[in-house]
């Protein structure tokens, strides 16, 4: 099977290159960088025998912060390297770490590519963060003896029917006995590596990084400036990770709130930047009086809707809402991170499609931390009946920080396991 899944691989390159010619005009930098898809790239000598952590995009590096800074501080010698697979990803790695960190993108899983790419870095470790199961690269580590973990490891229902097919199994079963160890979310999530042929005994239960993600400082202290700049007391909601169809699904919302509150305030924070002028073009469509971060620096008084035009700019944004819809839950696309807003006791709304984080966001509603809306429609009344309700909010923004002060903890139990294994 394994030689079947290489066969296909090769057969594709043509296609796949054709896809990163056509990526390559929306992001000229990643088109510029395409050879590293292929195992094509300069490494300066520090960062032979690095460890490498590999985030395939935003949410996987966001997730990762808390840990890449612990390797950091615990590991003040060793180089690291970090990988990913999307512009978004690598923008967001530039903004984390800066030159403090090497960043490559992850090679196709093409047995040259990613022999070439270990024979290069010499990993003492390979840390892969949440579900990325490539099964040409996972026999390479083993093969070079490089200790390999699945860490915040995540497994959703949707993703466990995909990899259940027959002629998958045997080759997954013998990708993931190349994995050291399997450093699960949940037990649910550990119990789903387990049915795809995940050794028992490699699989452990470590909790959720992302519950260790840092807060900025002064978040609190900027939210607190923001609504001082838009108007003090003035109902504010937030929308944001939206994808295509929950922007105007938003602005749908935003109409049915203004009718009761005219005062209020609506932001959007489309997921990708490819969004950004579509969610502008769109709520000037609608008759908003429209700002943007690029464009404005800060909502005004006169602002209905403000479009946050930027990546890595939302938590003073949450800090200042009185409540945030978290996107990609509307649509079957799964959710994005619910913790940003708990984290800064800011009550949470979610549309019926969660599977991503499935745990957290049914942590976060049994403890009354978020409520949940069956589609668009429902977004706008309950959009409206929190603004209205401040002991409401108040009482789901506290259970929302318990439950985020409780969750914490598990950067220090994957530092053990790293140490064990480099050790």
């Amino acid at each position: 099977m394994r030689f079947l899944y290489t066969l296909a691989m090769y057969l594709a390159t043509p296609l796949i290159v054709l896809r990163l010619a056509l990526r390559g005009f929306r992001s000229r930098p990643y088109y510029w960088r395409w050879a590293e898809r292929f195992g094509f790239f300069s490494a300066p000598q520090r960062v032979c025998g690095c460890l490498w952590v590999h985030a395939v995009s935003v949410g996987e590096v966001n997730a990762a912060e808390p840990l890449v800074k612990a390797l950091k501080l615990a590991y003040p010698d060793a180089p690291l390297v970090i990988t990913t697979v999307t512009p978004t990803g690598t923008a967001r790695v530039q903004q984390l770490f800066g030159d403090s960190v090497f960043h490559i993108y992850l090679p196709y899983d093409l047995p040259y590519a990613v022999n070439r790419f270990l024979r290069k870095l010499k990993p003492r470790v390979a840390l892969i963060v949440e579900t990325e199961i490539w099964p040409n690269l996972y026999f390479a580590c083993h093969r070079y003896r490089v200790p390999l973990m699945i860490v915040n490891a995540r497994l959703s229902e949707r993703s466990l029917r995909g990899y259940r097919p027959r002629p998958l199994r045997g080759m997954l079963r013998a990708a993931l006995g190349c994995v050291d160890v399997i450093a699960a979310q949940s037990p649910a999530d550990a119990d789903r590596y387990r049915l795809i042929g995940a050794p028992s005994r490699r699989v452990l239960v470590c909790g959720n990084l992302k519950y260790d993600m840092p807060i900025p400082p002064d978040a609190r202290v900027a939210g607190a400036r923001l609504r001082e700049h838009w108007g003090a007391g003035r109902p504010v909601w937030i929308a944001a990770s939206t994808h295509e169809g929950e922007e105007q699904a938003a602005l749908n919302a935003h109409l049915d709130v203004l009718r009761r509150l005219p005062d209020a305030l609506l932001l959007i924070a489309p997921r990708h930047p490819e969004r950004f002028a579509e969610a502008i073009h769109a709520a000037r469509g609608m008759g908003f009086t429209v700002g943007s971060y690029g464009e404005d620096g800060m909502p005004a008084v006169s602002h209905q809707v403000f479009v946050i035009d930027a990546m890595g700019q939302l938590m003073p944004f949450f800090a200042a809402s009185a409540l945030a819809f978290v996107g990609g839950s509307l649509l079957p696309i799964g959710g994005h991170n619910v913790l940003e807003p708990a984290a800064l006791g800011t009550p949470v709304v979610v549309g019926p499609h969660t599977f991503n984080f499935a745990e957290i966001t049914a942590s976060l509603i049994d403890q009354g931390g978020a409520v949940r809306v069956a589609d668009a429609e429902q977004l706008g009344q309950t959009a409206l009946a929190l603004l209205g309700d401040a002991p409401r909010r108040a009482a789901m923004g506290q259970a929302a920080q318990r439950l985020f002060e409780r969750e914490r903890g598990a950067t220090g139990r994957l530092l053990q396991l790293i140490d064990a294994h480099l050790s």
